[in-house]
């Protein structure tokens, strides 16, 4: 052969290799940022705030609601580093109390705790109090205002040392055009069976081999856009509600990215203590997406 056939065929051959170990090279750093991803998601998880060391979800009634170990409590939570009478939380309207039973000690940070409004509807931020390794504030939902309990020693947080997950692939992160809506909210209802109006800019389109589909987005007021998704695999290899993912907002010609590699569990997952939202029903994909955090079992 000529060598000037060689050379083209040289310099074909080696651009090849050149944008085939590029590619490599981005496919790697895309696997390791998914998987740094997953690392910070653990540790959020267990995190004091987080939600596996959750120990109670507890509704409170109108007036005085004692707390303790004792059976005749109106609220029980048996544990054997916990006192028979705790205290009492006392429910007036929008406000909670707390007032703390003599011989105890409940610390808000690193003051003693007697008497302390714990909850008000009007105020920007409510206390968090805590006995020992237990924590809790007062959350509203709707009509309901219950004890959000945390155990900081919970045997769960040692359980908890991975979730599982569908292969990286970076076909999961899919090109998405943004189409606005005419109407600012949709109905998002939670496991408690309650339904409010969350705010929604528009739908997110996009295609999967070939096929066009949409999820509606929800605006936290956050940097990203919020979508509460459901797909076939639910139930079967990932969580039966559906998934949460971030999506980041459009730039100026209106696309984004769904990185379904990123699609995770909601609270409940990890804690029967959360009240989760579900999937609107057109967020529910009528197809498998095999990509981001499967069941948890832990």
């Amino acid at each position: 052969m000529k060598l000037g056939y060689t050379l083209p065929i040289l310099f074909c051959f080696v651009l090849f290799a050149k944008n085939d170990l590029n590619a490599q090279v981005s496919k790697r750093a895309y696997k390791k940022e998914i998987e740094l991803w997953d690392g910070k998601r653990i540790d959020a998880l267990k995190a004091a705030n987080g939600w596996v060391n959750l120990a109670g979800l507890f509704w409170l009634k109108e007036g005085s609601n004692t707390f303790g170990s004792d059976s005749t409590s109106d609220i029980v939570f048996s544990h054997s580093e916990f006192p028979k009478r705790l205290g009492t939380f006392v429910v007036s309207s929008n406000r909670v109390d707390w007032i703390t039973s003599e011989g105890n000690e409940v610390m808000l940070k690193d003051n003693k705790i007697q008497h302390i409004t714990a909850f008000d509807i009007d105020s920007a931020s409510n206390p968090s109090l805590s006995y020992k390794s237990f924590k809790w504030n007062i959350i509203k939902r709707e009509n309901k205002i219950g004890v959000r309990f945390r155990d900081l020693n919970s045997p769960a947080l040692q359980a908890l040392t991975h979730i599982n997950r569908y292969t990286i692939d970076p076909k999961w992160n899919i090109k998405a055009v943004f189409e606005p809506s005419l109407y600012s909210t949709i109905a998002i209802t939670n496991v408690l069976g309650q339904t409010t109006q969350q705010q929604s800019p528009g739908k997110l389109r996009f295609s999967i081999n070939n096929v066009s589909y949409t999820l509606d987005a929800l605006d936290e007021g956050t940097g990203d856009f919020f979508v509460i998704f459901g797909d076939n695999t639910n139930g079967i290899e990932t969580y039966h509600t559906g998934r949460f993912m971030y999506v980041p907002k459009p730039d100026q010609n209106g696309i984004t990215y769904i990185d379904f590699n990123k699609a995770y569990n909601p609270p409940c997952a990890f804690t029967s203590f959360a009240t989760c939202p579900i999937p609107p029903k057109q967020n529910i994909l009528s197809i498998d997406i095999t990509a981001g955090e499967k069941s948890v079992h832990f």
